[in-house]
């Protein structure tokens, strides 16, 4: 891989609490441009992870860079290139949309003459310009996470850090914010970002999975689902979903509940419709729906988990 297409790169990282091991020897490159998805469970170390890049928690070993910038030597450098959004959406509440911008905008040292275009196009891209009055904290989730985007964004920077940045947001609100951020990639903007929401891995160039601290695969969406599944993907609609998962599961077929429905993984479908279907009404449950789905990254990281 071309050195000068690297936007990110960590080697060996590793950040230790005490006995506890938050980030275990991990290494990844991110390439200029694309959006890098970090993909785990809530405790998995991903805000761990991007704190260090952020040049806002130093390493306890391993090695990296940041636009070309040592994460551990010139973290005040790299702080100056990236945009950073956490999962709290660091905004004051009780400042009005525009005072925010304002604030932001002094922080990054946005050059005065740039100052009111940028705020314009915030507001613009937020959908707050008839809001721009408003106390913060009135905003609902999908606004605030739009301003907390923009006001991250205010310096143009190459590299955009989000850590969790729909977590807690609706469904649509979602979607329209991994919107924008294909936009910004698009437009040449480096994007790393963390997520527990399975889901959202394809709106992914590429993307990691980490569990308890360690990379436990890294590629494209499809890569990951090729490499990976080499199993069939049942999913089944049932009346009573806890209970049927544990009918299969005690029967030595591989269950997860997703949202309403159960996800089966099995080795021959031909066998195992008809067996887990008389396995179900022989438990008095109803069946409505049993059919083989293309796997979802969620069905590929519970694979994975299983024999890490």
């Amino acid at each position: 891989m071309n050195s000068n297409n690297i936007a990110v790169t960590v080697k060996d990282l590793r950040r230790t609490f005490g006995e506890f091991v938050a980030v275990d020897n991990i290494s990844l490159n991110v390439k200029k441009g694309e959006i890098f998805g970090f993909l785990g469970p809530n405790g998995a170390g991903k805000s761990t992870t991007i704190r260090m890049l952020c040049g806002l928690l130093m390493p306890t070993g391993g090695a990296g860079t940041v636009g070309g910038y040592d994460i551990i030597k010139q973290s005040e450098e790299i702080k100056k290139i990236i945009g950073y959004m956490s999962q709290r959406f660091s905004l004051y509440d009780d400042l009005t949309v525009e005072e925010n911008i304002t604030f932001f905008g002094g922080v990054y040292n946005v050059p005065k003459e740039k100052k009111n275009e940028r705020k314009e196009w915030i507001l613009e891209m937020a959908d707050l310009k008839d809001r721009r009055s408003a106390i913060t904290k009135t905003l609902a989730g999908g606004f605030k996470q739009r301003l907390a985007l923009g006001c991250a964004i205010l310096h143009e920077p190459p590299i955009l850090f989000l850590d969790e940045p729909t977590s807690g947001v609706d469904p649509v609100s979602r979607r329209n914010f991994w919107h924008l951020i294909g936009e910004m990639s698009e437009a040449g903007t480096t994007v790393f970002v963390t997520t527990h929401y399975m889901d959202e891995a394809d709106y992914c160039d590429r993307l990691a999975l980490i569990y308890r601290g360690k990379i436990i695969a890294e590629g494209t969406p499809n890569e990951l689902r090729q490499k990976y599944m080499q199993r069939d993907v049942l999913e089944i609609e049932v009346d009573r979903v806890v209970e049927a998962m544990e009918v299969l599961s005690g029967n030595s077929i591989d269950t997860a509940i997703f949202g309403s429905t159960l996800h089966v993984t099995i080795e021959n479908v031909e066998m195992a419709i008809p067996r887990i279907e008389k396995l179900l009404k022989e438990s008095g449950m109803v069946v409505n729906r049993i059919e083989r789905i293309i796997p979802s990254l969620e069905d590929v990281f519970v694979t994975l988990i299983e024999v890490s």
